[in-house]
């Protein structure tokens, strides 16, 4: 992840490279994800930050998962990306290795506005899951 997205933003030329040298139809992009909630939310479940712009959305992280870059988890986002690479690996990262569930949100919205295959990594606990998945 840390490479396609560099100082907060999708690095294009690196993704185009990325592209030039292993081709498209080989690249699978992380798109390691948390939730942005705004200052002073109760939730236990995601992260809180303090850049003024938070609105419960789900943004790309870096850097293990604690850097979050400007780029939103959404319908333009992965439509976008989706013409670089053959498939996203997408890491709910608030659930991710807790078995307390899958990110139903986000899943619905993989499922809804991506091109590509997805690939989700977070939280599952049992079979349920992976039907729902």
């Amino acid at each position: 992840t840390s490479y396609v997205f560099h100082n907060g933003q999708i690095d294009w030329e690196r993704l185009n490279s990325l592209v030039e040298l292993i081709g498209k139809e080989r690249l699978v992009l992380d798109l390691s994800c948390r939730r942005r909630i705004r200052e002073g939310n109760n939730s236990t479940t995601t992260t809180t930050t303090t850049t003024g712009d938070d609105d419960g959305s789900y943004y790309v992280v870096t850097d293990r998962w604690q850097t979050f870059t400007d780029v939103p988890v959404n319908e333009e986002t992965l439509l976008k990306l989706g013409g670089y690479c053959a498939e996203f690996l997408v890491h709910g990262v608030e659930n991710e290795g807790k078995r307390c569930g899958i990110l139903e949100d986000l899943v619905e919205l993989l499922g809804r506005y991506s091109p590509v295959p997805v690939t989700y990594a977070g939280g599952v606990k049992g079979i349920e899951d992976l039907e729902r998945v």
